[in-house]
């Protein structure tokens, strides 16, 4: 590194030192630096050892003046602040995707908008250009988020199918109708036949999906479809203790439920738990995702597994694909069912 002539501090390295210990020109050095077109791999080689020689880090706020970008990406959720330290899927989709973007060398922006003053505020600030595009970690349909941003030409990569914004958006979603047709499937193969639901909320994807696979079952299997055995949740702890206590006063002779996310899950426990239903004696119980909810619950649960790690991997390799210029991509993954001790 270069010396200052004040107070002999080091000054950082600049692209010429990294150019001058290469052996190449300073617009060589520029190419490689933005993705290594027109670059022989010989050269790229001596630039890559020369910037970890010369410890050169790139000056974000300088390349920005010259290519239009932030060089950052934002991680958008549409949820109350609480539910980002609630659900541990939206840890995992956070830690995967930073992991993804740190191979580019692009840092995450966590962006937390769950009323309607943060999410105007948070639209402005995107809008304005301060990040190159936006993974879209959950999405209700009427939120006007999404679709402003597409209007506004911004790239964006939703995790599930937005409703109703067609194929405007891309997004990386689980299979969650295959994957609810799995878990009813494994329930009647125990000999349930009072199989209740508990929903994720029917205005999101996953909310609908599951439910909708959940019906298709039972009507293949002759079953006829009971709204007393279905009531709705929001994917928190709370709201499924409290649609399990719904569903006993409704239709105490259920023999499984259903449940559209382990946290909710949880909560279905600890209500049969309090009504002295033993799990899987009496009420077999099925999750979805298997998070670390699955793992901590008593019995631990039977749950459809979701491919966090390549979601995420997915929805950073869309999105990088659309800044490049693609046009928008769906991609579906297939889930897992796991077996445990509660169903």
């Amino acid at each position: 590194m270069t010396m200052s002539n004040t107070g002999g501090r080091r000054k950082p390295p600049t692209i010429h030192d990294v150019a001058r210990e290469a052996g190449v020109s300073r617009g060589t050095v520029s190419r490689v630096l933005n993705g290594g077109h027109y670059v022989s791999p010989t050269a790229q080689e001596a630039v890559n050892a020369a910037i970890r020689k010369t410890g050169y880090v790139v000056n974000r706020h300088a390349r920005s003046l010259i290519t239009g970008r932030s060089d950052s990406i934002g991680f958008l959720l549409t949820e109350p602040q609480e539910r980002f330290f609630e659900d541990p899927n939206f840890n995992v989709l956070l830690r995967g995707c930073t992991q993804a973007l740190a191979a580019h060398d692009i840092p995450l922006l966590l962006m937390l908008a769950g009323t309607e003053d943060e999410r105007r505020r948070i639209t402005r600030y995107i809008t304005a250009g301060h990040v190159d595009g936006v993974l879209l970690v959950s999405s209700h349909s009427g939120d006007p988020v999404a679709q402003e941003l597409c209007e506004a030409g911004v790239p964006l990569v939703a995790c599930g199918k937005p409703i109703g914004l067609g194929s405007k958006v891309s997004y990386v979603a689980a299979a969650d109708r295959d994957g609810a047709r799995d878990m009813v499937r494994h329930l009647l193969s125990l000999g349930r036949r009072r199989i209740a639901v508990v929903t994720g909320p029917l205005d999101t994807p996953g909310g609908v999906e599951r439910l909708a696979g959940y019906r298709e079952v039972l009507t293949e299997e002759g079953i006829a479809y009971d709204e007393r055995l279905v009531v709705s949740g929001d994917y928190s702890r709370a709201s499924g203790e409290a649609g399990a206590e719904r569903l006993l006063a409704q239709c105490p002779d259920l023999d499984a439920v259903f449940v559209a996310s382990d946290l909710m899950a949880q909560g279905v426990l600890t209500a049969l738990e309090r009504a002295g239903r033993s799990v899987p004696g009496d009420v077999s119980v099925g999750g979805f995702d298997d998070s670390s909810a699955a793992l901590a619950a008593r019995p631990q649960l039977t749950t459809i597994r979701q491919p966090y790690d390549r979601i995420s991997a997915e929805m950073v390799r869309v999105l990088l694909a659309q800044i490049g210029g693609e046009d928008p991509a769906a991609v579906i993954l297939p889930t897992e069912l796991i077996k445990r001790g509660s169903a």
